[in-house]
């Protein structure tokens, strides 16, 4: 993701020609993912999201799955983060930071959100749920500055950064996310942590988290430098007239 979508793809720029085995293949998946039954949807999945990242064509990304999302990522690679080894930094404008273990962040209260996922491309997820610590419950911890006005995301791909207003960021369907669809949420959907902002279009829920840095003024992330809305609500922004999402 992020926003679950990557440049086009183009076989003679990456240097590999598309050849009718691997097309036919990829037809192939495309069908099984449509009249399989969930729980092997469910593997199909797993099996897409493990070989996006290595896929040149990107056509991986194109497929239909049983959960309905799509694979991207910005990165050429994303490393994984083991439970153990991960941590969440908490800095900027702030009194108290902090680097929270994944552990920290799961003896925090947890809230549950299911809602429709939009990607800014078209496709849509009904009802999934999220859950995780309200990002507003980390910023009061953190204490926040007078001066503060915004809130960026940075993420361990070493690439993607997104930001929200702190007004956005303190809203209650705003996630410091560790599970989706009732599961830890795995690497492929961007774990151990991730971002999760129900109302907006989903590149605003940074896969991969690792820095939340609260700043005195809104900066663009990786989509907006390249011409996404800053203020990305699903239905009332980039050209788009999506259904809400909640």
């Amino acid at each position: 993701m992020n926003p679950e979508r990557s440049r086009e793809p183009d076989p003679e720029r990456d240097g590999r020609p598309l050849g009718r085995r691997v097309f036919l293949g990829t037809l192939g998946l495309g069908a099984l993912g449509v009249v399989a039954a969930p729980a092997l949807q469910r593997g199909l999945e797993g099996f897409l999201g493990g070989v996006a990242g290595q896929d040149p064509t990107g056509l991986t990304g194109l497929l239909p799955n049983g959960g309905g999302f799509r694979y991207y990522s910005v990165a050429a690679s994303v490393p994984h983060r083991a439970a153990a080894d991960y941590r969440l930094a908490v800095d900027g404008l702030v009194r108290h930071p902090r680097r929270y273990t994944l552990a920290e962040l799961r003896a925090l209260p947890q809230t549950r959100l299911v809602r429709d996922v939009q990607c800014v491309t078209g496709w849509r997820v009904p009802g999934t749920s999220f859950e995780g610590v309200r990002l507003s419950r980390l910023l009061d911890a953190a204490g926040v500055s007078p001066s503060a006005e915004a809130v960026r995301f940075t993420c361990f791909d070493g690439t993607y950064s997104e930001s929200l207003t702190l007004d956005q960021a303190r809203r209650p369907d705003v996630l410091v996310a560790l599970r989706m669809r009732d599961e830890d949420i795995g690497h492929d959907h961007g774990g151990p942590a991730r971002l999760y902002v129900a109302p907006m279009y989903f590149y605003k829920s940074a896969k991969w988290l690792s820095g939340i840095t609260v700043t005195d003024r809104v900066r663009p992330g990786y989509w907006e430098e390249l011409g996404y809305d800053v203020d990305a609500w699903v239905g009332r922004s980039n050209g788009r007239g999506d259904a809400p999402t909640g």
